[in-house]
C-alpha cells in the first residue's frame, strides 16, 4: 500500500478492510512512511511500514 492510498482510506466514511501480516487491522495514525496499527483480534498496537499493509481482494 502506499501514503496516498492510506489517506484516501482514513478520509473515506466506508469501512475498508485492511491487512498486515494476513490479520485485519485499523490504523491509528500515520507518521512519515510508518502507520501505527490496531490489531482487530486482540489490544495488540504495532508500527509497521505502509508499504507492508493491504487491501484483500474480494474477487481473487
Amino acid at each position: 500500500m502506499n501514503t496516498k492510498r492510506i489517506f484516501e482510506i482514513m478520509k473515506d466514511k466506508e469501512i475498508k478492510d485492511i491487512y498486515y501480516n494476513e490479520r485485519p487491522v485499523w490504523i491509528q495514525e500515520i507518521n512519515s512512511n510508518i502507520a501505527k496499527v490496531g490489531f482487530m483480534d486482540n489490544n495488540e498496537e504495532k508500527d509497521v511500514f505502509i508499504e507492508d499493509l493491504y487491501e484483500r481482494n474480494l474477487y481473487n
